[in-house]
């Protein structure tokens, strides 16, 4: 009995780590982007700088980020091996990758003017456009190196997380939103009263390109230094690519990464799509952030601490805890995210003016980006879900399977971007993406349901109902706080601002957690029972 008393504090405490850490340097990326809209609203800058970011963005998710390909690669592998096997494959690894980024890195900075061309070909058709995409491609060839950044990040969150270091992973992305507020307060102060709008979009566009390349060479800096320290590799070129480890991880990186990579080009689709809608492609950078932020930390409480153990669950034998552990996951995923979507889609248009509204920023930009913040929030739930099972095949050491599910879904994410921008514009944009996840998921659990053996499908869809229908009343249940405070006290003012969104996100919360008292799942009890402990310390 002590030893999985002991596994599960381990991943308890895992779990706040990540917590803590992630929440910390969300909350840097939501004051990056709030300097952001101060100094340039839903203007050319922004639309630039979401165009140019696409590709060195689509990199820094795809190959750097936690829960990516990279990182889920070589947690999968380094967690069943020895410390010090790790070192070698690391740096055989980090040659690897980092000479086959460089490449990718040249033909970004020379390829730059035809890339914006492609990801944004509703900009050659306006002056204005024209402008955007002048910009996008100075900031395009700026941020071109994150490229190489971007597979050396994920490389080394996988390294430390194998490890068992938790901490400075999921803390490190701060250190790029910091260096990009450094920069936006630099040019706030030498900035003159004189200069000409073209001139502060130029400027702007610069400061914005050099603050993301920046804060990317800080986070893998940051990363370097602990990985010497904890003997976990160097900086050395090894070219041992015959080991038969570096086959392993490739086995699961490489589908791994074309099939979020299929994802990402949803997002490219997206933005193509956006590129004929004026301020869209600002408005879905400013709603993202706001949904993202709350779904990241969660993501990562859930799905960091889980990895590790689902990989060691892959043998057949213990199939039987493995399917334990996949309902607790996609359980812990409903409770967080159905009634944070519920609560999020009730609040949309305060939480927006709350966060935003100020300087460039004004009403009708608000209004725009709760709209596309309403669709997001519908999806929070699907998004998380269905990561969670991807995280199961490749623990299986199956990335093959997501990846044919990815190639359908970006034929069906172009199918409904056209069907649904045409009937609500910007916010159609996110719905198609919950529609392309609703299916993904499905999906997948049908196909994970024959991989191992059976999983009870119906008992879980049932639960996922209920919990739905007890976020709706939640977020009912905000709405109605939401519009009585406000016809008492009205809606202008920050501290009036949060006094609403404070108390009707509490009642929301309070309802969900009332009517999810009473269900008796497991999963509630365990985390109930955890708050009464700490409480009671």
């Amino acid at each position: 009995m002590s030893e999985p008393a002991k596994k599960t504090r381990s991943v308890a405490g895992i779990a706040g780590i990540v917590a803590i850490a992630t929440t910390i340097s969300k909350l840097f990326g939501l004051v990056r982007q709030q300097a952001i809209a101060a100094a340039f609203g839903v203007g050319v800058v922004v639309d630039a700088y979401n165009y140019a970011y696409v590709v060195p963005g689509f990199l820094l998710v795809l190959l750097g980020g936690i829960n990516g390909p990279f990182h889920s690669a070589i947690v999968s592998v380094l967690a069943k091996r020895k410390p010090e096997e790790s070192a070698p494959l690391i740096e055989t690894m980090t040659t690897l990758v980092g000479g086959a980024l460089l490449v990718l890195t040249i033909a970004l900075v020379f390829c730059a003017d035809p890339i914006i061309d492609v990801v944004a070909p509703g900009l050659s058709e306006t002056e204005a456009g024209m402008r955007i995409h002048a910009i996008a491609v100075q900031q395009l060839r700026i941020m071109a190196p994150m490229a190489v950044l971007a597979g050396l990040i994920g490389i080394g969150f996988g390294t430390l997380n194998a490890a068992d270091i938790y901490w400075l992973p999921s803390i490190s992305p701060l250190f790029s939103s910091a260096a990009l507020i450094g920069g936006l307060g630099i040019l706030a102060l030498s900035l003159g009263e004189n200069i000409s709008a073209p001139q502060y979009a130029r400027l702007g566009g610069l400061v914005l390109a050099w603050g993301t390349l920046l804060g990317a060479v800080l986070q893998w800096l940051v990363q370097v230094a602990v990985q010497w320290r904890s003997g976990l590799g160097s900086l050395r070129l090894r070219f041992e690519f015959y080991r038969p480890e570096v086959r392993e991880i490739l086995k699961v990186m490489a589908p791994a990464t074309f099939s979020s990579g299929m994802m990402q080009i949803n997002v490219y689709t997206d933005l193509w799509f956006a590129s004929f809608i004026p301020q869209a492609a600002a408005a879905l950078g400013y709603a993202s952030l706001l949904a993202l932020t709350p779904l990241g930390i969660l993501s990562n409480v859930i799905l960091v601490p889980i990895l590790p153990i689902l990989s060691r669950l892959a043998d057949p034998q213990d199939w039987p805890e493995l399917k334990v552990k996949i309902r607790q996951g996609l359980i812990l995923t409903a409770l967080a995210m159905l009634p944070l979507g519920a609560i999020l889609m009730a609040l949309a248009l305060p939480v927006v003016r709350l966060v935003y509204e100020r300087f460039a920023f004004d009403r009708a930009a608000s209004e725009l980006v709760a709209s596309v913040l309403m669709a997001y929030a519908l999806g929070l739930f699907v998004y998380l879900g269905r990561d969670v099972l991807v995280r199961v095949f490749y623990a299986l050491g199956d990335g093959v399977t997501p990846f044919r599910v990815s190639i359908v879904n970006i034929f069906l994410n172009g199918l409904l971007d056209f069907l649904l921008t045409r009937a609500f514009g910007a916010p159609g944009l996110v719905l198609a993406t919950v529609g392309v996840n609703v299916v993904s998921m499905v999906v997948l659990l049908v196909l994970l349901d024959r991989k191992i053996n059976g999983l009870p499908l119906k008992q879980w869809a049932g639960i996922a109902v209920v919990l739905a229908g007890a976020s709706a009343i939640a977020g009912l249940a905000s709405w109605g706080s939401l519009q009585g405070i406000q016809s008492l006290v009205g809606t202008e003012g920050f501290a009036i601002q949060l006094l609403q969104l404070s108390v009707s996100g509490c009642v929301g919360l309070a309802v969900f957690i009332a009517i999810a008292m009473q269900l008796k799942l497991p999963e509630v009890e365990i985390f109930a029972r955890r708050i009464r402990q700490k409480l009671g310390r």
